[in-house]
């Protein structure tokens, strides 16, 4: 029953002898014999009866442990007439135990466990269980140029720590599997996503060969006299997508190849979840600020690298230049990837999502990588600010103040250019409509959402930012590094970065306000897109929540 396979040698009718109405079942030591049947029609022998020939019953025989030889544990049924103190005669069923099994880590511990549980299903919660996988797209091996997964042999030891481990439990008498096959499976359907490792227990690259994934649907396992235990690793090749929920499954089968065609005897399943790729929000704490190094006809971005520094320096956090001989003067390393995380319970790595945008960035993410509030600019915040000014006397204060190649604008010249408020007008009406799909989807109410000034013009059926967007900054925990917007000066200081510090610094959070005007800004992006974080990953571990 369970895990362990009988083999019998089978008795029949011609077995029970002339004049026998009744029979009696005993079994070895180590054998266990119960009969099932219908108790509203069938009525159990008491004290000395016996069981009629012709009850309508089964009888089921379990054993608890795997045969040391053939035919070592017994079944004897005797037979009774009339003269119940006598038996008629006797058969004898010879019965070989062997225990089979796959064993993977069901209990997500980090650690195989043999389990008598359900090893097929997976299921969601702390109370949850079911094997987890990694999609092996890491690079152990820095010699190679691509993934490990593109691989169909070990690139490094360590590759090891990325897959899932996986025990063949075969225990048996070796004569058995000398004349039986061991044949673990994969569907065809889960082929192209998962490949499997024999492990032979080496430290050697050779030790570990590939004998399932992509066109190699089964393998006859190789089983040395005496060995009980077979070691297997499992990798992951596909993230689960549209097209692929995340369950493969994998089994073993004993398989009889005396008949034509061969029986499978015996099956054991075992199914796995690809663990999905998780992205980091910004309130995640940040690990390593990404940054490129560019010099090209727009100029260098050296002070805007100084600035990160000094970022990076007070949020605690690491600085990683991309220096331009990798990023070929691409500076918007936002645009070119995502940062997130994989996780199981013996491992976890970042992973890096690479967008298909194949600039000068492209090869980046290869080489080097492998609590809250929602900020929207807000064109009427802006107006209403500059309005308040206005009103305060201060309308000749003016926009673009210390730019030495861009003229400057008055607050009074902007509140009555009627062409930038009607397409202010227009940007806050496309503006409102985000915001309420994001209320709605996100169950934000309005306490949650941060106005924050900011102007545009339309172009070309699109807006640009009229200054600096200060919305475009980036994270680094309880630090914020915002595009210094060179908004009017009044008393000494910048009214649109006095207003926005107004608005953050009462949260915990830190301004520091970064000049991107030229570098970043006049190309039509920000301090964001120009950067990048990677990020802690969340202490909740994905797989205990109920979706």
């Amino acid at each position: 029953m369970g895990r362990l396979g009988l083999f019998p040698s089978l008795f029949s009718a011609s077995d029970v002898p002339k004049g026998a109405n009744s029979f009696r079942v005993s079994g070895s030591s180590e054998v266990d014999v119960f009969m099932v049947y219908n108790r509203t029609r069938v009525t159990e022998p008491i004290g000395k009866a016996r069981w009629p020939l012709d009850t309508d019953a089964d009888m089921v025989v379990s054993v608890g442990t795997a045969s040391k030889e053939l035919k070592d544990f017994k079944v004897r049924v005797s037979y009774f007439g009339e003269q119940e103190d006598q038996a008629l005669g006797r058969s004898v069923l010879y019965l070989t135990g062997v225990a089979i099994s796959l064993e993977v880590d069901t209990g997500r511990t980090g650690k195989v466990k043999r389990s008598q549980g359900d090893k097929k299903t997976w299921r969601w919660g702390p109370e949850g269980y079911g094997a987890i996988l990694l999609v092996n797209c890491d690079r152990d091996n820095h010699r190679s140029a691509e993934p490990d997964l593109t691989h169909s042999w070990l690139m490094s030891l360590a590759d090891l720590q990325d897959m899932s481990p996986m025990l063949l439990s075969c225990n048996g008498p070796d004569k058995l599997f000398d004349s039986h096959k061991l044949v673990l499976n994969v569907p065809f359907s889960d082929s192209k996503r998962v490949r499997v490792f024999r492990a032979r227990g080496g430290n050697s690259l050779s030790d570990y060969k590939q004998v399932l994934g992509p066109q190699c649907l089964s393998y006859e396992v190789e089983r040395q006299p005496g060995e009980q235990e077979i070691k297997f690793y499992v990798e992951g090749l596909t993230f689960p997508d549209a097209d692929f929920l995340g369950l493969v499954s994998l089994s073993v089968s004993l398989v009889d190849p005396g008949t034509l065609p061969e029986v499978i005897l015996f099956t054991d399943t075992v199914g796995f979840r690809m663990a999905p790729w998780i992205m980091t929000p910004n309130t995640q704490p940040p690990e390593e600020l990404y940054v490129c190094s560019v010099m090209d006809t727009h100029g260098s971005n050296e002070k805007f690298l100084e600035d990160m520094s000094y970022l990076t320096l007070k949020a605690n956090c690491k600085l990683t230049i991309c220096p331009q001989v990798e990023n070929r003067n691409d500076r918007w390393i936002q645009d070119e990837m995502e940062f997130g995380y994989i996780e199981a319970p013996h491992k976890s790595f970042p992973v890096v999502f690479d967008s298909p945008r194949n600039r000068g960035l492209k090869d980046f993410p290869y080489k080097r990588i492998l609590g809250f509030r929602m900020l929207l600019a807000s064109p009427s915040a802006c107006l209403k600010l500059f309005q308040e000014k206005k009103e305060e006397g201060y309308g000749e204060a003016a926009q673009f103040d210390g730019l030495k190649h861009q003229a400057k604008r008055s607050i009074n010249e902007m509140l009555a250019d009627r062409h930038l408020q009607r397409d202010n007008l227009h940007a806050q009406k496309c503006i409102d409509w985000n915001r309420n799909v994001l209320k709605r989807e996100l169950g934000l109410a309005e306490s949650d959402i941060v106005d924050i000034p900011q102007l545009f013009f339309l172009k070309n059926f699109y807006a640009e930012a009229f200054f600096p967007d200060m919305v475009n900054m980036v994270v680094l925990g309880k630090y914020l590094g915002i595009p210094k917007p060179y908004g009017p000066i009044i008393n000494g200081r910048c009214c649109l970065e006095e207003k926005v510090q107004s608005l953050l610094e009462p949260l915990g959070l830190h301004c520091i306000f970064i000049d991107d005007y030229l570098s970043y800004h006049e190309l039509q992006g920000e301090i964001h897109c120009g950067t990048n974080v990677r990020r802690k990953p969340f202490p909740f571990k994905w797989w205990n929540m109920v979706p």
